[in-house]
């Protein structure tokens, strides 16, 4: 069967379409999924550029969908013929976070082998159903960035009805946000530095937006807009360029989910703003595989499909992560067999 690997040391001229040996059948508690989709993210891209080191011949991907095609002893939660997508911490069932989970070691494509196969074979907590009537390619939009959304708004952040979100940006994370925060009636303020993006994210129920290229001190805009209150959620990827304008946007008491690292991963934090906002700034890496479970479920009733920008063949995932390299991409870039 065909598999896309990374030769050691990373980069993308490092990617190669290899031929490797069928995973066979399932054993106990295992199933056999022929994978149809994946989706791209920044934690992908570091591994493949080598950021993050990983091992040799590393099968890449975290996100994956596709068919059970064998289930083995003792697995009730699926058969044969359903539809399913990965889990990013197969080994986080339910609840909080737990020391397996503080790093990568189990996440495929980065500890374990990726999703960037035709076949394989994994636990039955690696997968979760996949929703209702959506294709391959959407549902493989779910297991990274479009789960870190709901955490950080649902799970950890409780929003409510009427509450205003900010997010930053175009990318998967931003864009579910914005998808998942309308869906539940509140309100958004989005920023970028394309207007034609903008305009873009109008279209999907942005209320306000920021091109915080025009408005460096975008926090200000922010407070303007929500008349010297600030918002009550900031859905927060930028790291150490933007947390602080995130500080000045938020209210006080309100939430900050810290999920991004595209401009380092060292702030010089205002410890005054922090304190006078009575902030609260939680570390957000994906989800549990419940809170997936209650994703797809909330999915299956919102009935907001992903925005898929760009798909790709497999063989071509250098290409798809030089064109995510580029920025150019509004909301999710997938791969296909």
């Amino acid at each position: 069967m065909k598999a896309i690997q990374l030769k050691a040391p990373g980069g993308l001229d490092n990617i190669i379409v290899s031929d490797i040996d069928d995973p066979g059948r399932p054993g106990k508690g295992e199933i056999r999924v022929a994978i149809k989709a994946s989706s791209l993210n920044f934690h992908d891209l570091i591994v493949a550029t080598g950021q993050f080191p990983t091992e040799d011949g590393r099968i890449l991907l975290s996100d994956g969908a596709g068919i059970v095609e064998e289930v083995g002893e003792g697995v009730e939660a699926f058969k044969a013929g359903e539809h399913v997508v990965s889990t990013f911490f197969p080994n986080w069932l339910a609840g909080k976070p737990v020391p397996a989970v503080g790093g990568f070691a189990h996440t495929p494509g980065d500890g374990v082998d990726g999703m960037a196969s035709e076949y394989v074979v994994r636990s039955e907590n690696a997968f979760t159903h996949a929703p209702k009537g959506w294709s391959h390619t959407e549902s493989a939009t779910i297991t990274t960035s479009a789960l870190t959304a709901w955490r950080a708004l649902v799970t950890d952040g409780h929003l409510k009805a009427g509450e205003t979100v900010l997010v930053q940006g175009t990318g998967g994370v931003s864009v579910a946000a914005l998808q998942i925060a309308k869906a539940m009636g509140a309100k958004v303020i989005a920023t970028s530095s394309s207007d034609e993006k903008l305009a873009f994210v109008r279209e999907l129920g942005a209320d306000e937006t920021i091109n915080y290229r025009t408005t460096p001190a975008w926090g200000d805009k922010v407070l303007e807009l929500t008349q010297g209150f600030g918002v009550d959620h900031v859905v927060e990827v930028g790291g150490p360029a933007t947390l602080n304008e995130s500080l000045k946007s938020i209210k006080v008491g309100g939430h900050i989910a810290q999920i991004g690292i595209l401009s380092g991963d060292e702030a010089a934090l205002s410890v005054l703003s922090l304190l006078a906002k009575q902030v609260q700034i939680k570390g957000v890496i994906v989800a549990s595989r419940q809170d997936q479970c209650d994703f797809v479920k909330a999915l299956e009733i919102m009935n907001k499909k992903p925005v898929i920008d760009r798909v790709f063949k497999y063989e071509e995932l250098g290409e798809a992560f030089s064109y995510q390299q580029s920025g150019a991409h509004v909301g999710k870039i997938c791969v296909e067999w």
